[in-house]
């Protein structure tokens, strides 16, 4: 026979809770490596400054 205690209500709540803990671990995870990509993609271009060379507007 079956035992009764696996399909509580109880049961199914620790599973949901579980399931909700997995993917909000996940999430936090994927936002963490985008961060990280973001700072390196930032970090690679050259420091921007005031004296940047000014070019004459285009006379045709």
């Amino acid at each position: 026979m079956s035992n009764d205690s696996e399909n509580s209500l109880a049961g199914r709540a620790a599973i949901a809770a579980g399931a909700a803990i997995g993917s909000a671990a996940i999430a936090a995870a994927l936002m963490f490596v985008k961060r990280r990509s973001d700072r390196k993609k930032s970090d690679a271009q050259p420091p921007r400054t005031n004296t940047a060379p000014h070019f004459p507007s285009e006379t045709d």
